[in-house]
């Protein structure tokens, strides 16, 4: 899905002075971390680009800058414990060896992972995260992954998907964890949760 820009959900209004842009969905969760762990507010954050940039309905011709016309929305973030140490991400968490072969895991915040609408009922503003699971044969793999940029890849049986405010994820071995894009270590069992109304995003 895209949330569409003004239309059920979010205000016009001029970014904030004290806003930070950012061009992508790992220098928003690095601004989070960083803030959260010096126990700071977070300061507004402009989105210049990125996955949930794009789920918001985003126009990338348009300037951001503090001072500008955008919209204003509060947005959820995720925040997962990997080796006993939280981490945050806003637009989603992947837990994968392979995209061809083994089990894959999303918990998505928002709907898009780069060109693959790969999530689309998840809205960043519901208090929730979409869970995706699967373990797919290479010839239903490679189907799906046609389908994903259209987000026609769901429903899927071999595929279950959950909305949840909170999970357990458990693997049988040392698995890579992504968050929002970046090599985050790997883990056999992850916490996950929703932070709502966490951040207040301009786009």
């Amino acid at each position: 899905m895209t949330v569409e820009r003004g239309k059920d959900w979010g205000e016009p209004g001029e970014v904030p002075s004290d806003a930070v842009i950012v061009s992508t969905d790992a220098e928003a969760a690095e601004l989070i971390t960083r803030f959260r762990r010096s126990n700071q507010t977070i300061p507004p954050i402009g989105l210049l680009g990125g996955d949930l940039a794009r789920t918001l309905g985003a126009d990338h011709h348009r300037s951001l800058h503090p001072g500008a016309e955008a919209t204003h929305m509060r947005v959820d973030v995720g925040a997962t414990l990997i080796d006993g140490r939280l981490r945050w991400f806003v637009a989603h968490l992947v837990a994968r060896r392979s995209w061809l072969r083994g089990r894959v895991v999303v918990v998505a915040n928002a709907a898009f992972l780069g060109r693959w609408n790969v999530a689309p009922r998840a809205h960043p503003g519901d208090g929730r995260l979409d869970v995706l699971d699967g373990n797919l044969a290479l010839g239903d793999r490679l189907k799906a992954r046609r389908r994903l940029p259209a987000g026609t890849h769901l429903p899927h049986p071999g595929i279950t998907m959950h909305r949840v405010d909170a999970a357990q994820l458990d693997f049988e071995r040392d698995t890579p964890i992504f968050l929002d894009g970046v090599a985050a270590g790997t883990a056999r069992s992850l916490s996950v949760r929703v932070e709502p109304d966490a951040i207040d995003v301009w786009v």
